[in-house]
């Protein structure tokens, strides 16, 4: 299987608890997929949500094709993803009852079809942000310790 990473919202894994992982389809017209092959694409503060039984992706930054004519696509337009109708419902129930959210953490290309992985996250409170942080500089500075003490040997 050939996966190809177009963009990763790095952000989503700070500010977010991920609970579970889904791999979405993305309804796309001819020059979004070409400008999704360059490469130029971003999921800053972009969200996934179930209307009418179907799910949508908001605020996906899609930049307009350089060869595109007059059928170029709208950058920021609201996008369907594909997913089968149960694992919609799924999500639904569980974005209502719990206040989870959807936030889409990449974008790959996958056997040759644009894929979203989707993530089911609550968001974390300030003090939980802090608190990795000093748990990331307290690894970073172990693992520097241990590299150091390697090097008298």
């Amino acid at each position: 299987m050939a996966v190809k990473t177009v963009t990763e919202n790095r952000k989503a894994r700070h500010e977010y608890h991920i609970l579970e992982t889904y791999e979405a389809g993305i309804a796309l017209t001819g020059t979004e997929v070409k400008s999704l092959r360059a490469g130029k694409a971003n999921l800053q503060d972009s969200y996934a949500r179930v209307e009418n039984a179907e799910l949508m992706l908001y605020n996906m930054h899609i930049s307009p094709y350089e060869q595109g004519n007059r059928f170029n696509h709208e950058p920021k337009r609201t996008r369907r993803l594909l997913m089968h109708k149960q694992e919609i419902m799924r999500l639904l129930g569980k974005t209502r009852e719990k206040g989870l959210s959807l936030i889409p953490l990449k974008v790959y290309f996958k056997n040759g079809l644009a894929k979203v992985e989707l993530a089911l996250a609550k968001g974390k409170k300030l003090y939980d942000r802090r608190e990795d942080a000093a748990e990331r500089d307290a690894r970073r500075e172990m693992d520097r310790a241990v590299k150091e003490r390697m090097k008298t040997y």
